[in-house]
């Protein structure tokens, strides 16, 4: 299922459904990216937003790292993704690339949960 997503073989796929075990664990996308670890925590006070701000790293580490290298191998098959990559790198100068892959990445999740969810291959068309 998830190697009809361009840039995903055998390796990442087995992996992360190793990790994932069910997509009917999870209520939605968000809690799947928590579940990875690819959320963000705020440190915020008052008025005051801070501009850097920190991934918060709990979660499955195995599947953190298969999600943001899957991601980096689709960033480079699918020009969807290519493009959403490079829009995101080039609005900050800070941290652009981790930026980018990690957004990227919450991309990636999302577009695992669906087809996950729905039992569904991937298709180009069906993804917009």
């Amino acid at each position: 299922m998830l190697n009809s997503i361009p840039g995903i073989g055998k390796v990442y796929s087995a992996a992360i459904l190793a990790e994932i075990g069910s997509a009917k664990v999870f209520q939605s996308a968000d809690s799947l990216a928590k579940y990875c670890g690819i959320v963000w925590n705020d440190n915020d006070s008052g008025d005051f937003e801070s501009e850097d701000k920190h991934m918060s790293k709990a979660g499955n580490r195995y599947l953190r790292y298969y999600i943001i290298e899957a991601t980096g191998s689709v960033i480079r098959h699918c020009p969807e993704y290519e493009r959403f990559y490079h829009k995101k790198y080039a609005e900050t100068r800070n941290h652009q690339h981790k930026r980018a892959l990690a957004l990227t990445s919450r991309k990636f999740i999302r577009l695992l949960y669906g087809l996950l969810d729905k039992g569904q291959l991937y298709s180009p068309e069906k993804s917009r």
